[in-house]
């Protein structure tokens, strides 16, 4: 999910220099191009592949733990909070995560649901296959899952706010459902004209606060 961004003044003695700001213009580019490649991989909206269901993982050793590993790294270079196998086209019930600042990124292998708080939340989110648009999706605020790690080895994980909803997310993938499946019809029909005409498309473009006052939490994208 991406944060607010707060602007600062420089701190202490720091002093931007014109050589600071060139090094920061690189890293910024840098960034731009990595980002960009990594979603070269990611299969985007109006492939088949996003609307099929996931087979479960059989075989656990080395090609598995190399294929976590290229998935971490897009997910960290497209500068997502969570990706699934599906979106790379592959249709296994594997999913990358990493919804917190703290902390590796993690790996789930044939996860499953296993509880969902009555409590709830609406939140824009946002999707590597979906470019530049988001949507308002309510989820749970607290589940269970369980699953296997790349090892094999059974795990049952207990999350909270952005990492329920991420994990939520990337399950749904592996189901072949989609963000445009979970929201209100109004915004999807938006988002889907934005898609299909190369646009963009935000509920929070158009209203900050929605019809019932709710607040919105930050967007994420996975």
């Amino acid at each position: 999910m991406a944060g607010s961004l707060l602007d600062s003044a420089p701190v202490g003695d720091e002093v931007q220099t014109p050589e600071r700001d060139a090094e920061q213009q690189r890293l910024e580019v840098e960034m731009i191009e990595r980002r960009e490649a990594a979603l070269a991989h990611v299969v985007k909206f109006g492939d088949p592949v996003l609307k099929s269901k996931a087979s479960p993982v059989s075989s656990f050793g080395p090609e598995l733990r190399a294929e976590v590993e290229r998935m971490f790294e897009i997910m960290r270079d497209g500068l997502g909070v969570g990706l699934a196998a599906t979106q790379l086209g592959v249709l296994r019930r594997l999913l990358v995560f990493h919804a917190g600042p703290d902390g590796a990124p993690s790996a789930l292998v044939n996860p499953q649901v296993e509880w969902v708080s009555e409590e709830s939340a609406v939140a824009e989110e946002g999707c590597l296959s979906l470019p530049r648009v988001t949507m308002d999706v309510e989820r749970p605020l607290y589940a269970r899952f369980s699953g296997r790690d790349v090892e094999g080895a059974p795990i049952v994980l207990e999350a909270a706010g952005l990492e329920a909803r991420v994990l939520q997310h990337e399950i749904d993938h592996l189901d072949g459902v989609l963000i445009l499946d979970r929201t209100e019809r109004h915004q999807r029909k938006a988002a889907l004209r934005a898609l299909r005409e190369g646009g963009s498309y935000s509920p929070s473009a158009e209203e900050e606060i929605g019809e019932e006052g709710e607040l919105r939490e930050p967007r994420h994208t996975a």
